[in-house]
């Protein structure tokens, strides 16, 4: 009676600590993707008032395009796909086609937009002819679109390490990057390294693209970098509260986007992306400064 009472209440002991585990397991797959949506979206929102200033919403487009043949080529030569090798041929991708398009402009008549255009072109082009040569096609699906819900802890420090060191430089060096993006030869004049500036913001751009891919893929990462501030815009003149604003929406919609794919079932990236979307059709619509009603 004792041998089964024994029994008992070791298997009683062993559910339990199985319902423990279990419940810290769901609450680490969606507590993680929350997090690293949340610090995506806050970084990258600010860094989107950089792009709707500059008004280069089109090369991050074509910069967020060029990091699928990366991520096919670090595949295709490592035969598997890693967060690490996806990240360092996304990385090497932008900065080859990037980089590429500023050495056209200047040793040529053809335009920076130009030299872009045909550069990432290329690029994606190769990366599409890949894909059927490689071996892990199906899990390449979410890199290209994104899906959030497969965030490691490793994933999450890199997020935040990238998040971090972007707002850090950002806010660090705002007079000099707007001064060099509005008026270089004023900078220029006053002792900024333009070049060292401009520099810096592509590098910025590249790093805050990487780190959306887990989130919302390479395809939907140019939304993250372009709506949030985007959105303010229509809302205040304000710089300062541009970027913040812009933080603030981004980091909501990432919150946002990870809630509504539980609910709606769909991927956090997509849905992401929609509510980005939505929020950016109400503020044209109803925004008390500049929305279309109000004209």
């Amino acid at each position: 009676m004792n041998f089964l009472t024994n029994i008992s209440a070791t298997l009683t002991q062993w559910i339990a600590q199985a319902e423990i585990s279990n419940a810290s397991q769901i609450s680490f797959f969606l507590i993680s993707p929350l997090i690293g949506a949340t610090l995506i979206g806050f970084a990258s929102g600010f860094f989107s008032g950089f792009v709707n200033l500059r008004r280069n919403a089109l090369s991050v487009s074509a910069l967020s395009h060029t990091m699928l043949p990366g991520i096919a080529l670090a595949v295709l030569v490592t035969q598997e796909l890693t967060q690490a090798n996806a990240f360092i041929g996304a990385l090497f991708a932008c900065i080859l086609v990037g980089l590429g398009s500023v050495l056209v402009s200047r040793n040529s008549r053809i335009p920076e937009g130009t030299a872009l255009a045909i550069l990432y072109t290329t690029a994606f082009a190769g990366g599409v002819a890949l894909l059927p040569h490689l071996p892990v096609v199906a899990s390449l699906h979410d890199w290209l679109f994104g899906d959030i819900s497969l965030i490691s802890r490793s994933d999450l420090n890199l997020i935040f390490i990238i998040s971090t060191l972007s707002l850090i430089l950002s806010n660090l060096f705002m007079r000099p990057i707007l001064l060099t993006m509005f008026e270089p030869n004023v900078a220029a004049a006053q002792g900024v390294p333009v070049r060292a500036m401009q520099y810096l913001i592509f590098t910025l751009l590249i790093l805050m693209l990487v780190a959306s891919l887990q989130a919302v893929g390479c395809v939907l990462s140019v939304s993250l970098l372009v709506a949030p501030a985007a959105i303010m815009l229509l809302f205040t003149d304000n710089t300062k509260s541009l970027f913040w604003g812009g933080a603030i929406i981004g980091a909501s919609a990432g919150a946002g986007g990870v809630l509504l794919s539980q609910i709606i079932d769909i991927q956090a990236g997509h849905a992401i992306v929609i509510l980005l979307g939505i929020i950016f059709l109400l503020a044209f619509t109803l925004s008390p400064k500049y929305g279309v009603f109000k004209r």
